[in-house]
């Protein structure tokens, strides 16, 4: 068996910027990957000539320069920006909520008159939060959060907004201006010809080996390599000593359409309770095609099961223990390195894996 200077367990973005690293230091890599395919969930699957977001929307964006100059090394970035819409029983809101919302919510034209509306129906929640529900009043006011907030949310988390904790809604954005640019960072846009040109040119020069489930045969492969760069769920990899660790995921149901244009957009999100899915992405405004047909993906937010995807941790106290406990055991393993979302139990944005994934290949060499 050939032996390697790195195993890379799971083949999303985290590893192949360590892999990408490992070849300009002259290092060999084998990748691991349960899936049949590698890129982790940035990984596009081409459907009537559209890139389409296999496991949801994903919009690069930073202002972290050194990330946004890695990535346009490899692959040429499209100048698109985030500007979703909401669809609330058939009323449509621009986000993040600006002047353009509360035009419309209200019929107004100036900030003054948003403001003035905003404060006074923010006023209803005398001190400190109890809730979600009352958090979310306090920081836009009623009509915005019954109408975009609280269905979207309820959704989201499966549960009511009153019987959910105050800490997952810290800040809303609200915004002044009639600017309907989603994100606030320096640099968006997406890879011309979809993120897997990305994954393929990271990748380059690494064996990858797909369908394949490290855990199954641990030590086979740890005798394999010199060091080990874990991005599976940690929990997982300690058979769940301490108990496991809670997600949200998404299932999606994606179809093909026949018409050119489905929603003007290629992100709305259905906030009211009654509407099943969270949200509508309609790939192909990614990339500003003009193909005959659609694809669109319809979002469902749901509990983690084992044997599902686990998306988004649950980032309660309960689970924030709980990972600690993990984390410790994973300091003291000798020859295994932890990264990226599961391995680190954390919602990582595309921007915020690539520089976590660039200090981890500093930390591989202290």
């Amino acid at each position: 068996m050939k032996h390697y200077d790195y195993i890379l367990v799971g083949a999303g973005l985290y590893s192949a910027v360590i892999a990408w690293h490992a070849k300009q230091a002259g290092k060999s890599c084998l990748v691991l990957e349960r899936r049949s395919h590698i890129g982790g969930n940035i990984y596009c699957e081409e459907i009537e000539g559209i890139n389409v977001h296999k496991y949801g929307a994903h919009i690069f964006h930073t202002s972290d320069r050194k990330v946004w100059d890695f990535v346009n090394s490899f692959v040429e970035f499209n100048r698109y920006t985030n500007s979703p819409v909401a669809n609330y029983k058939g009323e449509i809101y621009n986000m993040p909520f600006n002047m353009n919302t509360f035009s419309r919510m209200w019929g107004i034209s100036t900030p003054q008159e948003a403001k003035a509306i905003i404060d006074k129906q923010k006023s209803e929640i005398t001190g400190e939060p109890k809730n979600l529900e009352e958090q979310a009043i306090a920081l836009v006011g009623r009509d915005i959060y019954e109408k975009l907030v609280k269905g979207y949310t309820e959704k989201q988390w499966g549960r009511d907004c009153s019987e959910l904790p105050s800490f997952i809604i810290k800040r809303l954005p609200v915004r002044f201006t009639y600017d309907n640019n989603y994100f606030n960072d320096l640099y968006q846009g997406i890879p011309i010809g979809g993120y897997n040109k990305l994954i393929d040119a990271l990748f380059e020069g690494a064996d990858i080996k797909t369908g394949v489930d490290f855990l199954a045969e641990k030590e086979k492969w740890m005798s394999m390599a010199d060091k080990v760069v874990y991005t599976g769920a940690i929990d997982e990899y300690f058979e769940y000593c301490f108990g496991k660790l809670e997600y949200r995921t998404v299932r999606f149901e994606t179809e093909v359409l026949d018409t050119d244009n489905y929603q003007g957009v290629a992100v709305v999100n259905y906030t009211d309770r009654e509407t099943p899915y969270t949200r509508v992405i309609e790939h192909k405004h990614f990339e500003f095609g003009t193909q005959p047909k659609t694809v669109i993906s319809k979002e469902y937010s749901t509990d983690w099961k084992e044997g599902m995807e686990p998306y988004y941790p649950v980032n309660n106290e309960k689970n924030q223990m709980l990972y600690q406990k993990y984390r410790e055991k994973a300091q003291q393993q000798e020859k295994v390195f932890f990264g990226g979302r599961l391995g680190e139990y954390k919602y990582y944005d595309m921007d915020k894996v690539i520089a976590s994934a660039m200090n981890g290949w500093e930390a591989l060499h202290r």
